[in-house]
């Protein structure tokens, strides 16, 4: 099923392009651990005209290279919360394989494609209000926790551990990576710090990239025997992508990450308002042939000027200078020296 879809598809993915785009979306990955989906999956269904089902199902096995990449890093620093980790898969896993073929029962229509691209749409809006919802949280956070404090004493966790809610959380996030390849970053890294809001960036960050590597296989497999794999997309894309991440998470303590969430913002909110446009959203127009690339590029223009203005004064709300020093990590209220290494529970 979906094979007649992938024969066209691959038609107009040019290797090269494909390539590119996956060393964009790898970069992207390596250097703010977030937008991997959020930005391949529209760009295969906006610029290479992919159908949506075999965008989601070749971006998932794409990801499922890239996250150990990440996943190891952390690993490697010590700032993976294992428990956490154990509840999230325990919900993510199952419900992002059943939620593939619960997208598969729609049929492969013309309308049903429409419908995709909406779905789509919206959770790139979601993303879109889930990292500056993690900016807003993180800075109201700000000078309350005492970072040197969390781990006070050998193998301590900084947090009671909440296995319903948690377990929640991976069955609500599995769900929405199964069918649109989106949230196993920033949606669910947001939903974690609400839930455990003494976490540092980094943990959060370790501990989603960890988890995510079993959801995604679990998506990537359900995606593949539904809709099957074309080798000529997931081959270039992971050529691209895999390079990309590793360059990415190499400069990424040189960049002010704060810029680069930004810009993930505003291409996020472009790509979600194009999708939906796609689809015949009723406030944007109405089908195929009646899209508004002009308005979008004028909420691309706008989010420039507006995305760091409410940046600026939210940092101006919690004692910082609107722009310039100092960092992102220190409106995060991170501490400047290396994190304790978090010891696992027995």
């Amino acid at each position: 099923m979906g094979h007649g879809l992938l024969a066209v598809a691959s038609i107009h993915a040019n290797p090269v392009l494909l390539a590119v785009a996956g060393l964009v979306g790898g970069f992207c990955v390596g250097l703010t651990g977030m937008g991997g989906g959020a930005l391949m999956t529209p760009g295969l269904v906006l610029i290479f005209h992919i159908d949506p089902k075999v965008a989601v199902a070749n971006d998932l096995v794409n990801s499922l290279v890239m996250k150990p990449i990440g996943g190891s890093v952390h690993m490697r620093r010590g700032t993976i919360h294992w428990p956490l980790v154990g509840c999230l898969i325990l919900g993510s896993v199952p419900s992002a394989f059943f939620s593939a073929f619960l997208l598969n029962q729609f049929g492969d229509s013309q309308d049903v494609a429409k419908r995709i691209k909406q779905l789509l749409g919206w959770a790139l809006l979601v993303a879109c209000t889930a990292i500056i919802a993690k900016a807003v949280l993180t800075a109201r956070s700000r000078g309350r926790i005492d970072p040197d404090a969390l781990d006070g004493t050998p193998g301590a966790l900084p947090y009671t551990l909440k296995r319903g809610p948690t377990v929640l959380i991976g069955v609500v996030g599995g769900f929405i990576v199964g069918m649109t390849s989106v949230g196993s970053g920033s949606l669910m890294i947001v939903l974690l710090m609400l839930l455990y809001p003494r976490l540092t960036s980094k943990s959060l960050v370790g501990t989603d990239l960890v988890q995510a590597v079993p959801l995604v296989m679990s998506a990537a497999i359900a995606n593949i025997l539904v809709n099957g794999l074309e080798w000529s997309i997931v081959i270039p894309l992971i050529i691209g992508s895999v390079p990309g991440c590793i360059i990415g998470a190499k400069i990424a303590p040189r960049v002010p990450q704060s810029y680069i969430r930004r810009g993930i913002v505003i291409v996020l909110t472009m790509s979600g308002l194009a999708l939906l446009d796609k689809a015949g959203w009723a406030p944007l127009g109405s089908g195929e042939d009646d899209t508004h690339p002009v308005f979008i590029a004028l909420v691309g223009v706008a989010l420039l000027v507006v995305v760091p203005l409410v940046w600026g004064l939210l940092r101006r709300s919690h004692g910082l200078p609107m722009f310039g020093t100092p960092t992102v990590q220190e409106i995060e209220g991170e501490s400047t020296a290396p994190e304790r290494p978090v010891t696992p529970q027995k």
